[in-house]
C-alpha cells in the first residue's frame, strides 16, 4: 500500500507542477504586472536611481 501512495503522490506532484502558476506565483505576478494598491513587495524598482533621476530633473528646470 505504501508504494501506491508515493507513487500517487508522485503523480499529483508532477500534475501540479505542470498546471502553470502556483496561488503565489500569480499573485505576484498580477502585482507585478498591473501596479495593484499594496503591491510594493513586489516592485523591482530602484527608489535611489528614480530619487537621483528625479533630482537631476528638477536641478535642469532652473
Amino acid at each position: 500500500m505504501k508504494k501506491d501512495n508515493q507513487i500517487n503522490a508522485e503523480s499529483i506532484k508532477e500534475q501540479s507542477r505542470r498546471s502553470g502558476l502556483s496561488y503565489n506565483e500569480a499573485k505576484e505576478y498580477i502585482a507585478r504586472t498591473t501596479g495593484g494598491h499594496g503591491t510594493n513587495i513586489y516592485s523591482n524598482t530602484d527608489l535611489e536611481a528614480v530619487k537621483r533621476k528625479n533630482q537631476k530633473s528638477e536641478d535642469n528646470k532652473s
